[in-house]
């Protein structure tokens, strides 16, 4: 067989027109096996088919025109831009405000829930400015985004505890104090710890301590925050919440949360999956911030990692807690499959 010429053709062979198109049809469409099926390299097609490497790459470029290829390009970021867009709609958050970090293959859910830590981190910085009060509630997501946290000098900025950290196990100190630390280092804050339990034991025991001045100090920080970071916390999560694996609740408290209708908290104030959460026996107990006053926070950002936590990010939109998202992306999309 004759070698092909330097527009991809076959020399003397006495072919009509239409039988010559067909060949280099079927010329190009050998070559783009080669290069895209095989990965071999021109040089080597070249060898092949006993022509030049540019004879090569004009065979290629026909066979694109031709439709013979088609390059499609599956953009992750492409991907996560789309449904961005389509969680904003669905639960009427602005334009911009949800983050979507792109799935990466073979991650488990705590190499994802890293991820997720490691871009919010990156993503608060912007927001903090001198003069900011920044509510934290603690959690295991906010714990491992404080882990990655860049330094921000600035002047008067405060970090308020949201909700208590001590139960009948531990005073909570090495847990929630570490990621109250490390937030106040990274923005030269001061830090506002709430010394009082996660829950207490009996509502009227509450009452009464929020009527000390040690706590009502606490509660006037709170009251002054310009930003709010959160997480969800859902009992069913593949890596628990702290509030569920550390001792906070007994099986008493879990059987009434599941009798509730409960699927998730925030800064342990517990909602239902319409976002409800009145008439919850166990906030009356706990510490976290009252609902009404959260969504008064201008800036409330929510964190959020796994897809078992989609339930739970739904009660909490529906709730109307979250201003700004930052979320993965196979839980965003647990998210509106649920709600279709």
């Amino acid at each position: 067989m004759p070698p092909l010429d330097q527009d991809g053709n076959r020399p003397g062979l006495r072919e009509s027109s239409q039988n010559a198109v067909s060949r280099k049809h079927q010329d190009a469409l050998l070559a783009a096996r080669l290069y895209y099926l095989q990965d071999l390299t021109m040089d080597r097609i070249a060898r092949q088919l006993r022509t030049s490497r540019s004879t090569v790459s004009r065979l290629l470029s026909f066979a694109r025109e031709e439709g013979l290829v088609q390059i499609q390009i599956n953009s992750p970021i492409d991907s996560a831009v789309e449904l961005e867009a389509a969680i904003a709609e669905r639960f009427g958050i602005m334009d911009r405000a949800v983050h979507v970090v792109p799935q990466v293959e073979n991650l488990n859910e705590a190499e994802t829930q890293d991820r997720v830590a490691m871009y919010a981190a990156r993503s608060l910085t912007p927001l903090v400015a001198s003069q900011t009060v920044i509510g934290i509630a603690w959690g295991s997501t906010l714990s491992a985004m404080s882990r990655y946290l860049s330094r921000k000098p600035t002047h008067g900025t405060t970090v308020v505890q949201l909700n208590g950290a001590a139960n009948t196990q531990t005073m909570g100190l090495g847990y929630a104090s570490e990621i109250m630390r490390r937030f106040g280092r990274a923005f030269d804050a001061d830090v506002e710890e709430f010394p009082v339990p996660a829950f207490f034991d009996r509502s009227d025991t509450k009452q009464w301590m929020w009527a000390e001045r040690s706590v009502r100090r606490v509660l006037d920080v709170q009251a002054r925050m310009s930003l709010a970071l959160f997480g969800v916390g859902s009992v069913g999560a593949d890596v628990p919440s702290h509030v569920y694996s550390g001792g906070y609740l007994d099986n008493a408290d879990l059987d009434s949360l599941a009798a509730e209708g409960v699927v998730g908290d925030v800064a342990t104030v517990f909602f239902r999956a319409d976002g409800s959460s009145d008439g919850i026996s166990l906030n009356a107990r706990g510490t976290g911030p009252d609902f009404d006053a959260l969504r008064r926070v201008p800036r409330r950002l929510c964190v959020v990692s796994g897809a078992a936590k989609a339930a739970a990010l739904r009660g909490a939109l529906h709730a109307e807690l979250v201003t700004d998202l930052i979320v993965d992306e196979a839980t965003g999309r647990a998210l509106l499959a649920e709600q279709a």
